[in-house]
């Protein structure tokens, strides 16, 4: 809980030892008036709000890597080999199961045979061709998912009247297997790429959902309470308090949709379609070409994997408010 009072100096002393969570707050504060702050050991001691309606700068200070820090990261350094070793690793592993059980190419070709394959679906386009159709679908889907979600999971959030109207509609249609659902979308809207973005929406639009929803109703009443003090709008509460704290769920919800975006792309392609890496799979599938089976796997990993990298890059940068002056 937040414990403050403020004197006849105009200080805002904060309970001693206190540590500052709620940066949001004191950001919003920032826009209103002056801001002098005295800090020992990365806490925050008291808080000077001097002339009002004046803005000075930026609150938040840049850290140098201190020399600690700077031999930390070099003795972590070894860790970083972990994921190229683990590959290899895991390469060596496959070459041998195939060479000590001795399996035909169609039921598990060699790491060699499927690198091969992959040469020749890059070098005559066909890989690189499905791989957009699908990253487009992938794209669109958790766009249209991301949106939706978001808005419905606000009003979600702030009455609860609509929850209670809304909540048994939406966990029944995530009863429903979206491989029962994916056939009749593309029967309604045809094997064209407008089913499959449907496909990959709704997968990703549950789990966004329930996290802006969790998220903005994790904010706590006292910091409410301190916004409105300070006569904030309702768009001031939204921009400086709900959105930044619902941010750390938010982004989590859009990390799950990420990757549950590729899986609804391939599930809609999977039931028809005349291109994207699910048809190439289904290809490889029929002309038992397992070898085209493994690259388009592997590409769905990569595809998977550099979209949830961009998602917690984005969330490194948004987030950079948390960090602690005496952070690590």
């Amino acid at each position: 809980m937040i414990r403050w009072n403020s004197g006849a100096d105009g200080i805002v002393r904060m309970e001693e030892g206190f540590i500052i969570d709620e940066w949001y707050v004191i950001r919003y504060l920032c826009f209103l008036e002056n801001v002098n702050f005295w800090k020992s050991s990365g806490r925050i001691e008291s808080i000077k709000l001097d002339t009002p309606n004046s803005v000075r700068g930026s609150f938040f200070s840049r850290y140098s890597m201190s020399d600690q820090n700077k031999s930390m990261f070099i003795k972590s350094f070894p860790g970083r080999l972990i994921i190229p070793i683990s590959i290899v690793a895991a390469l060596f592993l496959w070459q041998l199961i195939v060479y000590i059980g001795d399996y035909p190419a169609f039921i598990l070709p060699p790491p060699l045979q499927v690198g091969e394959r992959l040469v020749q679906v890059v070098q005559d386009g066909s890989l690189i061709r499905h791989s957009m159709v699908t990253l487009g679908e992938v794209a669109s889907g958790l766009g249209i998912g991301l949106i939706t979600a978001v808005l419905l999971g606000y009003w979600l959030a702030k009455l609860h009247w609509l929850e209670r109207i809304l909540a048994p509609y939406i966990v029944a249609s995530q009863s429903v297997p979206i491989v029962a659902i994916a056939p009749l979308l593309v029967i309604w809207l045809g094997p064209g790429v407008l089913s499959k973005i449907l496909v990959t929406a709704l997968i990703v639009f549950f789990p966004i959902l329930v996290n802006v929803t969790v998220g903005v109703r994790s904010v706590s009443s006292d910091l409410y309470d301190l916004m409105r003090s300070y006569q904030a709008t309702r768009w001031q509460i939204l921009r400086f308090l709900e959105i930044p704290a619902a941010m750390p769920v938010f982004l989590g919800g859009i990390r799950i949709g990420a990757t549950l975006a590729v899986i609804g792309a391939v599930v809609g392609e999977f039931v028809g379609a005349d291109r994207g890496l699910g048809f190439l799979v289904n290809v490889g599938r029929g002309m038992y070409d397992t070898a085209l089976v493994f690259v388009a796997v592997f590409t769905l990993v990569a595809m998977a994997m550099g979209i949830y990298g961009i998602v917690s890059l984005v969330e490194k940068r948004l987030l950079a408010w948390q960090r602690r002056p005496d952070a690590r």
